[in-house]
């Protein structure tokens, strides 16, 4: 039995439970404040001076409160934004808190004043760096033990931490991959270190909606157009939005326009719980460590318009997510005729935009991966093109040198998950023997989970 598994006997709640606590949390504070607040831009020089960092009014309880004002649940704070700045107390890089005017851990300021208030806490945490030069195409193994030594802090010295959402990975502006840092690593870890805590990844566009992929919960970020379905989402979600233009504290906030409070509720808050959708509103602290006034008396509003009923919606039954890496990405693919545009390497290049897609003509479709040589793998992803036109099919397994029936399905979802017992094989074949229109496929994924035994 997996060590992990052993300590979750006891310690640890089922991942549905908890996506439905989170659920029911409903309303939180995001709070964008870091080293960006005193450059008055988002993307700061990645080598400004820690001395700038000198919040000399910081009260953490000042948020709590505002937050309380709005009837919200939790916050969640930025330990380290894209520019590598961690306001904790670390031991892993000098770059910190501890050596600017301040010489105070902002994180242990801000877990204790919310905790004190009756509110939860989360942590937001950045993958990019750019002042450790954590970038694409330059990460290397002494980066990935300094992302862990990292975690293990905070999800060691600060008490139980809901969740961890982290920023920067997979996405198109960060480019880092979830191999060059392993997101199952990653995954597990956090899950060894704290077993209730949830891990959700902000990069939504890249993947469909109707299944989780490297993360716990499917988030959405309003600001750059990902907007969860009020009407069709059954997934656990996470909407953000800023209170004002920016993340992060601007010289212009005290005097600019704030959202609509009314419009904040009505037209994000009432109808994204609904939709079983927990919305995070960014509110940005100053120079001095204070919420501004004008941000203040907005939060007040939205408490006078909007009271949690605490009435939940019951969460779906959920599948669990997808975590380890993708063996079929970018292999070597072969499948039946198929028009210019849509040929078999667009069924595996991890883009859920692009599809591999038969020719109409074609009366028994099939679609080939050659992993290259034989490995083990245990979980079968097909993510269709568009509206699900697949309705039976099977998958065979090549191995010493002949086919072998694997599993027959008639999922009808258009992302169809297969978990079963590990195999060994060199290719992976799906057969699709009844389907209403055209067949495609988005992705074609192949993936060896790694499982605990059962006990």
């Amino acid at each position: 039995m997996c060590a992990l598994h052993i300590r979750a006997q006891n310690n640890k709640t089922p991942l549905y439970s908890l996506q439905q606590q989170f659920v029911n949390l409903k309303f939180g504070m995001f709070i964008h404040f870091n080293i960006p607040t005193y450059a008055n831009q988002d993307w700061p020089d990645p080598d400004m001076s820690p001395a700038l960092f000198n919040p000399v009014k910081l009260n953490c309880d000042q948020w709590a409160k505002a937050a309380k004002s709005a009837h919200m649940t939790y916050g969640c704070l930025t330990t380290k934004h894209h520019s590598g700045f961690c306001i904790w107390d670390t031991k892993t890089t000098d770059y910190n808190v501890m050596n600017s005017p301040l010489k105070k851990d902002v994180v242990r300021e801000f877990v204790n004043a919310f905790r004190k208030n009756g509110l939860k806490v989360m942590l937001y945490f950045s993958i990019l760096d750019t002042h450790h030069r954590l970038r694409p195409n330059n990460i290397t193994q002494q980066d990935v033990d300094y992302v862990k030594a990292q975690l293990t802090e905070l999800l060691t010295n600060y008490g139980p931490i809901e969740a961890l959402i982290i920023d920067g990975w997979d996405a198109p502006w960060s480019r880092i991959s979830y191999d060059q840092i392993p997101f199952e690593e990653i995954y597990r870890l956090v899950k060894s270190l704290q077993p209730n805590c949830l891990l959700m990844d902000l990069n939504s566009a890249k993947y469909p909606s109707n299944a989780l992929f490297y993360s716990d919960i499917k988030s959405y970020e309003q600001n750059a157009g990902q907007n969860v379905s009020k009407e069709t989402n059954k997934l656990p979600a996470l909407s953000c939005y800023p209170l004002q233009d920016n993340w992060f504290w601007k010289t212009s906030f005290p005097t600019s326009n704030v959202k609509d409070p009314e419009k904040l509720v009505n037209e994000n808050l009432i109808p994204l719980n609904k939709a079983y959708c927990n919305f995070i509103l960014n509110v940005a602290p100053n120079t001095d460590g204070l919420i501004d006034d004008n941000a203040l008396a907005a939060l007040k509003k939205i408490g006078e318009l909007w009271k949690n009923d605490n009435i939940n919606q019951p969460l779906p039954a959920q599948v669990a997510p997808i975590i380890s890496p993708n063996l079929a990405k970018w292999k070597f693919a072969e499948g039946s005729w198929s028009n210019d545009m849509n040929i078999m390497d667009f069924g595996n290049d991890d883009d859920f935009g692009t599809s591999w897609s038969s020719n109409p003509q074609v009366k028994h479709p099939w679609y080939e991966v050659d992993l290259g040589r034989e490995q083990a793998f245990n979980t079968v992803v097909i993510t269709e093109g568009g509206q699900p036109v697949i309705n039976k099919y099977h998958i065979e397994y090549f191995t010493n040198n002949q086919w072998k029936p694997l599993f027959t399905g008639d999922d009808k979802n258009r992302i169809k998950i297969h978990r079963f017992d590990r195999v060994w094989g060199s290719k992976i074949k799906i057969s699709i023997d009844d389907f209403s229109d055209n067949p495609s496929i988005a992705e074609f994924g192949v993936y060896n989970e790694r499982r605990c035994p059962k006990s």
